[in-house]
Formats: C-alpha cells, sequence, structure tokens
C-alpha cells in the first residue's frame, strides 16, 4: 500500500484520512497494468480521458513513476493522426472497443501530461510528450469550426462529426491551456492555437446556440466553469442557477437533472469548480456528502453512484476515474502546487481572445 507518508496533501477532514487516502491510491496502483494503462477497473475498458484522470491522481500521490508510465501508454498508443480511440479493452492486447476518435478525450492528455511536468520538474519528460501533445492538438483543432465550437468526435470511417458539446468543449477550453504551457516550455510557441482558445472560450461565454442542448446533465452546468471558460461574476451566476436543480443535500450532485442518481465523478468534479471560484467551504461540502460513495471493503476505492430513492449502489462498479476525481479535488484544496497550477489557472496561457459579450 502506498504510505500515508506519501500522501500528507490528500487529507481532508470529514473527506480523507492520511490511511484513507493511501488505500484509495494503493486501490488506483492495483488497477493500473503493467504496461502502464489504467482502465476503469480490471476486466473493463480504458478511454484516454479517465485513464489521464487516473495518471493525475498518482501524481498527486507522489506516485511519479506509475503516472509517467501511464502517460508512456499514450506516447506509445497514439494514432498517426495524432488521436487515440475513444475505448480500449482490457488485457495484454489492449484492442480498441470503441474506434471513434472523441476530440475532448484526443485534447485531454495535455492537462496530465503539464500536471506531471509541475510535479516532478521533469524537463526530459515534457522533451519527449511533446509530440504527442501537438499531434492531438492538431487532431482536435482540425475539428473546430466557424463560430470556435470544437465538433466532438471522427467517426471510425474518418467522417468528422461537427455538433459540439458544450461539457466537451469546455474541457478542451483547459486542454488548450495546458497545450499551450507545454509548448512555451519547450520553446515552440503556437500562436494558431492561442487564437483557437480565443475563439473557443468565446463560443462557450456568449454563444450557447452552438452547442448540443444537453442541459439536463449537471456536467454542462459545471463545466464551463472547471474548464476555465467562465470566471468571476459570470461563473457565480451559473453556478448558483443550477444548484437546486443538481445538487441533492447530503448525497451529491445528480448526474442528470431529472434522475434520482447521484455519481462520485460529477460530485468531486462540482467540488473542484467550487474551489476554483473561491468556495472552498462549499467544496468540502460535496465531498463530504459523497462519503457513502466509500467502499472500505473494497480497498477504499468508490462505487460510481446511488440512486436514492432505491436506495442502491449503481453500477455496481468501482472505477479507478472516480477515485482519481475525488484525489484530485481533495489535492487542490490542499494545497498541491501542480493540481492547483493545472485547475486554477492563474498561469496558464489565456489565448488571443476576440471581443466577449460577457464581462468575466
Amino acid at each position: 500500500m502506498t504510505s500515508p507518508g506519501r500522501t500528507e496533501r490528500l487529507v481532508l477532514p470529514g473527506v480523507l484520512t492520511a490511511e484513507q487516502a493511501a488505500a484509495t491510491v494503493a486501490g488506483i496502483v492495483a488497477v493500473q497494468r503493467a504496461d502502464g494503462a489504467v482502465p476503469w477497473f480490471r476486466g473493463h475498458h480504458l478511454d484516454p480521458w479517465d485513464h489521464t484522470e487516473a495518471a493525475m491522481a498518482l501524481d498527486a500521490a507522489g506516485e511519479h513513476d506509475r503516472a509517467e508510465r501511464a502517460y508512456d501508454w499514450l506516447r506509445r498508443h497514439q494514432l498517426p493522426d495524432g488521436s487515440w480511440y475513444a475505448a480500449y479493452a482490457d488485457g495484454d492486447a489492449g484492442a480498441p472497443t470503441d474506434r471513434g476518435r472523441e476530440t475532448n478525450f484526443v485534447a485531454y492528455p495535455a492537462v496530465g501530461i503539464w500536471h506531471h511536468f509541475l510535479s516532478t520538474g521533469d524537463d526530459a519528460f515534457l522533451e519527449r510528450l511533446w509530440p504527442t501533445v501537438r499531434a492531438a492538438t492538431g487532431f482536435v483543432l482540425e475539428l473546430q469550426q466557424p463560430g470556435g465550437q470544437i465538433g466532438w468526435k471522427r467517426e471510425e470511417d474518418g467522417t468528422a462529426v461537427t455538433d459540439a458539446l458544450l461539457t466537451g468543449s469546455s474541457s478542451i477550453h483547459q486542454a488548450l491551456r495546458c497545450a499551450l504551457a507545454v509548448a512555451e516550455a519547450v520553446g515552440e510557441p503556437q500562436p494558431d492555437w492561442e487564437l483557437a482558445l480565443g475563439q473557443l472560450g468565446h463560443a462557450i461565454r456568449c454563444h450557447p446556440d452552438r452547442f448540443l442542448d444537453k442541459a439536463r446533465f449537471s456536467m454542462d452546468w459545471y463545466y464551463p466553469v472547471l474548464g476555465g471558460a467562465l470566471t468571476g461574476p459570470a461563473a457565480k451566476e451559473r453556478i448558483e442557477e443550477g444548484w437546486d436543480r443538481f445538487v441533492v443535500p447530503g448525497l451529491g450532485v445528480r448526474c442528470v437533472s431529472d434522475r434520482p442518481w447521484v455519481t462520485g465523478g460529477e460530485s468531486a468534479e462540482l467540488a473542484l469548480a467550487l474551489w476554483v471560484m473561491g468556495e472552498s467551504e462549499r467544496s468540502v461540502e460535496i465531498l463530504r456528502s459523497i462519503r457513502h460513495l466509500r467502499a472500505e471493503e473494497h480497498g477504499g476505492m468508490y462505487w460510481t453512484g446511488y440512486v436514492f430513492e432505491d436506495d442502491a449502489v449503481w453500477p455496481v462498479e468501482l472505477t479507478s476515474w472516480t477515485a482519481g476525481s475525488i484525489l484530485l479535488a481533495v489535492a487542490a484544496l490542499g494545497g498541491d502546487e501542480a493540481t492547483t497550477a493545472v485547475f486554477g489557472g492563474e498561469r496558464l496561457p489565456a489565448g488571443l481572445e476576440p471581443d466577449c459579450c460577457l464581462s468575466t
């Protein structure tokens, strides 16, 4: 098991003790394969976004070698066009099970790679992974639409899906900022990316009509804040507007507004968004509300969700990314420097922004 001494920034009263944090980290370590891949759980599939989130949690816990192996898995499995498939099977072969290529999945490794560099100061790692970031970002920006939003995927046959998702584009907003930070650090500035980032941020803030209507999903509610596109009064207004629709006091955050189902991942991400806004007390309150999802009898991992009308865990799965999201939220609240830099965003490039209809 990971030593409690290595998880000191993952201690949060009422949420995690040092021993509990160490157990959760050990649970993620147990899921990681020898080749570095981190599936949802053993026997299930891997996707590049959740794989990256788990790797970031490993870095926050001081498991830097394991995190580096996760990023090297991405480097080795990157496709010639810069993308990754949407899903890979668990097991030694790791064959793709979904050959679509989703833009937010492809963009997100830049966040983890920058987080790892900030965690370790490893210049050689950043130089080695820079071509991975550059190629992935190129793939993503090929699907940027004239209005700034990002089409959400390419089909298996290469057909571009130009419809945009607000959650996905908001995640890409954060990823582009991290990709630009990587580019600056290796001495290869990318002015076209700065313009693309500015256009994307403008679309998120000012043109909700450019995105598919997924307003019943809580991620569409908080992701513009979590991804750094909405800040200040605009962020506060958005969170307050949706609070009663999505937050179930004492239980967590609904995944979908019209279903009696709270989920650990969405709850932890909202906690991160609240921390970004400077509302640490409410952030801690959300994390404490999902203690009921912790499965001590299963190594301190977390159930994905809970249907409160039925008093039932559902689905019956303990996912690496749920545990990872909770550890990252706690790391931000605990002041872990790399985690606060990546999610706080104060030192991340802002992009070249056109005039916007909102003051943020």
